[in-house]
């Protein structure tokens, strides 16, 4: 008989693998810990403290630097007994940025890295690394599948915007927004002028052609004359849906970029609107479409309806470069395939002095006094492009916003297979958090607190904090289903566009949803970054996807209670600089139900706590309810509601 002995090592106990500790340090960067995005003179110190026995040794950092694809290690140094806990053992790293970037003999400004942390121990050899469902870190065998910390380096370049995160942004889409003032109507336009009951030109399949020239008449003028509703709601940003002349409604397809749209009003109402709202501290930012104009342009002028010599004319035309044609002239690239909408080549020397030249577009609308700009399909924007666009804006107005739309975490996003840099240093201020929608979404109505623990603490730790302070927060735009229609119904599926165009919520329906709705705008004006109202979400507007989402605003039929707690909850925003400028933390170990974070400023702590759940959920936090001012040690939080309290 043969006898064959297997050895088992045992696993590191339960009790000892919570003693073990990662913590970050920064000589440039305030509370270190909450962040894995630092400037490229940074030094970072990384302490792990482990208890005696577990028999820690030689512990060190496996790093993948992805600009090259390389890996290297860098190895912790043992500092002795915590004076605090004599049987903890504390070793550290000392990181400095600027070295890790430098590679194949040369300094680079910037990086995008990997690591984890890689331990032997009396039990065996283990791997620390990133959890999505807690602060503290993963500890497992060395071999199992990991996720990896993230570190960005980044070059100190512009001075972070200010101004922006303490107040409120509202999004406006111009022709369903107000009217006001009396300017022409262009021939090949339908006028519908039916405000209250008229329904968007719609396909009767989705993504059916429509010709998108039926308009409702709202105006600049209209949007100035409602400037003081917007200062109630706490507004200090007005977002424009795009407004320059073009063909459609919508004006994502544009004609001139030096020109705003005659309907709206032309340059003047732009120039008195950026007036009267500056005299109420509302700053102004456009949407530009950079990357696709129309082809009934006066770039492209496929109709012939410009007295210019269009690309689609003649291959002497001063922009023909600017486009990619496959077979001149019907056969080009457009964006995602739409023939009305020719893609540009934003690298195109010519088209990159139009718009970020010395007397280019750009700077034209920034020196009329507006504030900056959000980026139509960021990802679809070359890099060099977006780097003279942002050298551009910063040389007219340092302190302008440059916001890209970028559907996914920003900081790692990898586009048409090339890795993005938005947040490397050279490129655009921050970007649209449609991760945190998704994952507000998730909360209120799934009571799934772990998505939005995952989407919003991976974000604002990948993202430097002056990215994440002027975030693009929203819960609807003119590209997503009104947030209280999402809230309220399971989706549109199976349902006719005929449907779609007349589909009202039954009143129990709505009635929940609007009181998902109020939770929801806690959780988006306290986390970090700039709350972005949808114009008409405030006031209880519905509509699945385009173009129902795009309704006129309901001017009299508003609902007055969820007016009031939008213009409660801007009013306390407004209040309190820890919803400006702190730092972010989830208070963890809540039920699935509740959510709860810290908000850390220079001279206050605020705490959020919000009950999606079932049952009641008992808060044991000491200081004032920003609800009714009482103070307590703790706090009753009934299911279906919230509470903002102020820490002693």
């Amino acid at each position: 008989m043969v006898c064959v002995v297997i050895l088992v090592r045992a696993m590191i106990p339960d009790e000892l693998k919570n003693e073990i500790t990662l913590t970050k340090t920064s000589k440039n960067t305030a509370n270190a810990e909450y962040f894995s995005a630092f400037d490229n003179e940074d030094t970072l110190t990384v302490t792990l403290k482990a208890p005696r026995e577990a028999g820690i040794s030689s512990p060190y950092a496996e790093f993948y630097r992805d600009d090259d694809n390389e890996r290297f290690e860098l190895f912790f140094t043992w500092t002795g007994r915590d004076k605090r806990d004599p049987y903890k053992e504390t070793y550290t790293l000392v990181i400095k940025t600027s070295n890790i970037c430098r590679f194949n003999g040369k300094e680079y400004a910037s990086g995008l890295f990997y690591y984890s942390i890689v331990i032997n121990s009396a039990y065996g050899r283990y791997r620390i690394s990133r959890r999505y469902d807690s602060y503290s870190p993963r500890i497992e065998n060395a071999d199992d599948p990991y996720d990896a910390f993230q570190l960005t380096v980044y070059e100190k370049v512009y001075a972070p915007v200010k101004g922006f995160s303490g107040g409120i942004m509202y999004h406006i889409f111009v022709d369903r927004f107000c009217k006001g003032g009396n300017f022409p109507i262009r021939q090949d336009a339908l006028l519908n002028e039916d405000w209250e009951n008229g329904v968007p030109q719609y396909a009767s399949e989705r993504g059916g052609f429509v010709e998108n020239n039926m308009f409702f008449g709202g105006t600049l003028k209209g949007v100035e004359s409602k400037l003081d509703y917007l200062a109630s709601l706490g507004v200090n940003i007005i977002y424009l849906s795009p407004i320059f002349e073009a063909y459609s409604n919508h004006k994502y397809d544009t004609g001139r970029y030096d020109r705003v749209d005659a309907m709206f009003g032309g340059d003047g109402a732009l120039e008195d609107l950026i007036k009267s709202a500056s005299q109420k501290g509302i700053k102004i930012i456009l949407d530009m479409v950079f990357n696709h104009t129309g082809s009934d342009s006066m770039y492209f002028n496929k109709k012939g309806r410009y007295d210019t010599l269009g690309a689609y004319q003649s291959k002497e035309s001063p922009y023909y470069g600017w486009y990619d044609f496959e077979s001149y002239p019907d056969r080009y690239r457009c964006w995602w395939g739409v023939d009305i909408l020719p893609a540009v080549r934003t690298e195109e020397k010519s088209y990159d002095r139009y718009i970020n030249g010395e007397d280019g577009i750009v700077k034209k609308y920034l020196k009329k006094g507006v504030s900056g700009y959000r980026l139509d399909v960021a990802d679809e924007l070359s890099p060099i492009f977006l780097e003279n666009l942002t050298s551009a804006v910063k040389s007219e107005n340092p302190n302008a916003l440059i916001i890209g739309e970028v559907w996914e975490d920003a900081s790692c996003k990898i586009a048409y297979d090339k890795r993005r840099r938005y947040f490397r240093g050279r490129q655009i201020d921050s970007v649209m958090n449609y991760p945190l929608r998704q994952g507000i979404i998730e909360f209120v109505k799934n009571k799934n607190n772990s998505a939005l623990f995952k989407a919003s603490v991976t974000l604002y730790q990948n993202y430097p904090k002056f990215v994440s302070d002027n975030l693009m927060n929203f819960l609807g735009t003119h590209d997503t289903e009104r947030i209280l229609t999402v809230l309220g119904t399971d989706g549109e599926e199976g349902m006719s566009a005929d449907l779609l165009a007349r589909y009202k919520m039954s009143e129990s329906q709505r009635k929940k949803a609007l009181e998902m709705l109020k939770n929801a705008y806690v959780l988006l004006a306290f986390m970090p970054g700039i709350p972005c109202i949808y114009y008409g979400d405030e006031a209880g507007m519905e509509g699945f996807r385009d173009p129902f989402n795009r309704m006129p605003y309901i001017w009299g039929r508003e609902d007055a209670s969820l007016i009031s707690h939008y213009r409660k909850i801007g009013k306390i925003r407004r209040e309190h600089e820890a919803f400006c400028s702190g730092y972010y933390k989830v208070i963890e170990g809540t039920p699935q139900g509740v959510f709860c974070f810290l908000r850390i400023g220079e001279s206050e702590k605020i705490a959020v706590c919000v009950n999606c759940g079932t049952e009641g959920y008992l808060l044991n936090i000491s200081g004032e309810s920003l609800n009714d001012g009482k103070r307590q040690s703790s706090f009753d939080i009934p299911c279906g509601s919230y509470d903002i309290i102020l820490q002693s």
